[in-house]
């Protein structure tokens, strides 16, 4: 046996304490590592009854060879004779197997250099393996981490244990992200690699809001107010559809809290991102008049509502056309992520210019057609006036022989 003492108790409390891993596993780790360099010390590459055994009061380690008790031993490395296993155990048996110790001498160092690797080894692994298993379950929420620093335009943000990355599609435009502060973060992935899992997280997805919404809003948590949708440009605005489960909680008004309270609180952790607070409805008419808010609306046409196509047409007064459309047509388009409705927007005095010019195609059509209708009876009037005048003559033609052949008679 090997002494060991205390230092490697001490060293697996440590890493349970600091990285989760239990000693559990360091144990086994090492045992694991004094097989494997027993065996290269033996030259010998299948040993199926080696095993590393260590004594935790003691604190002592060794390797064990089982063999079969019997009368005639064929295999001195797999079986062991009745007499010899009696100085082992007296009250062992035949078809017993007893545990002999074979420990190489000054196997010490050797061990030691092959359990060094090994631990490491499996450290990583076990630690590759926690990480993996809590972010997992981590993946599709919200969590805190610390911005550690930017490289290569991606921020990376310690969330624990790993460091994590936000790629700069991820991230808010305009926004600085310095080292030290803290940041909440939505985990978008987790990828596994060889080393430590990549986590993937965004400071720019759309859940984000709705994370935020369910901790400051207690009716969403307990879901007497859902949210059916949410559409965002990070950094600039947002719209989020709710609707109330209970008639007698107003669903925005519970999302803004008294005073604004609970709105102002999401805006600042926004960084002062517009939010429209949208009331949803079953009826796709009111449903996008209120996703257009605040601009007002005259009407919505729906022009095709199947499951190839979503569409409607908007009229709306003169000056809230460009409040409708929006800044680089951001409202119509949020608008449009929110409802799954395409969504094409006039004014009334463009609505009535192209009613005008579709009435004028219209009538041009008609005055076309009607032109045709002429046409086509003047055509039907020719043919008959002239299959007319071919009956007349072949009449006037029957005429003159029937006059001559009487005359013919007559002589």
């Amino acid at each position: 046996m090997i002494k060991i003492g205390t230092a490697l108790f001490e060293a697996c409390e440590e890493l349970e304490r600091e990285k989760g891993i239990t000693k559990e596993v360091i144990v086994a780790s090492l045992c694991d590592a004094m097989v494997t360099a027993y065996k290269k010390h033996v030259k010998q590459k299948d040993a199926p009854n080696v095993e590393a055994i260590l004594d935790e009061q003691s604190g002592e380690i060794g390797v064990f060879r089982t063999k079969l008790v019997v009368n005639d031993v064929q295999d001195p490395d797999l079986e062991i004779s009745l007499k010899d296993a009696k100085e082992i155990d007296d009250e062992v048996e035949l078809e017993d197997e007893v545990k002999i110790e074979v420990t190489p001498e000054n196997f010490g160092r050797i061990a030691a250099q092959s359990a060094k690797q090994v631990i490491t080894q499996r450290i990583r692994e076990a630690e590759r393996k926690l990480v993996l298993d809590e972010f997992m379950e981590k993946k599709g929420t919200l969590t805190t981490g610390i911005i550690q620093r930017v490289e290569n335009r991606n921020v990376i943000v310690n969330i624990g244990k790993t460091d994590a990355i936000m790629p700069q599609k991820e991230q808010i435009p305009g926004e600085y992200y310095k080292p030290g502060n803290r940041i909440r973060v939505f985990v978008l992935n987790v990828k596994e690699t060889s080393r430590l899992p990549q986590v993937i997280v965004s400071h720019a997805h759309a859940e984000i809001v709705r994370e935020l919404f369910e901790l400051e809003v207690p009716e969403i948590e307990d879901g007497i107010v859902e949210i059916k949708s949410i559409s965002r440009e990070a950094g600039y605005r947002t719209k989020i559809a709710v609707t109330s489960n209970d008639p007698d909680v107003d669903s925005v008004g519970a999302c803004i809290g008294p005073r604004g309270s609970r709105i102002q609180t999401i805006i600042g952790e926004l960084k002062n991102e517009k939010i429209d607070i949208v009331r949803y409805s079953d009826n796709p008419v009111e449903y996008i008049v209120n996703a257009l808010s605040p601009a007002r609306i005259v009407s919505v046409d729906i022009l095709a509502d199947d499951e190839y196509s979503k569409e409607a047409f908007v009229i709306v007064p003169d000056d809230q056309l460009s409040l409708a459309i929006g800044r680089d047509g951001q409202n119509v388009r949020l608008a449009h992520k929110l409802t799954g409705w395409k969504i094409d927007i006039k004014s009334e005095s463009q609505a009535e210019k192209m009613e005008i010019q579709h009435q004028s195609r219209q009538d041009e059509v008609q005055d076309s057609d009607e032109d045709e209708v002429d046409e086509i009876a003047e055509e039907i009037r020719e043919q008959e006036e002239y299959a007319v005048d071919e009956e007349d003559m072949a009449n006037f033609e029957g005429d003159e022989t029937s006059s001559d052949e009487q005359e013919a008679v007559e002589e």
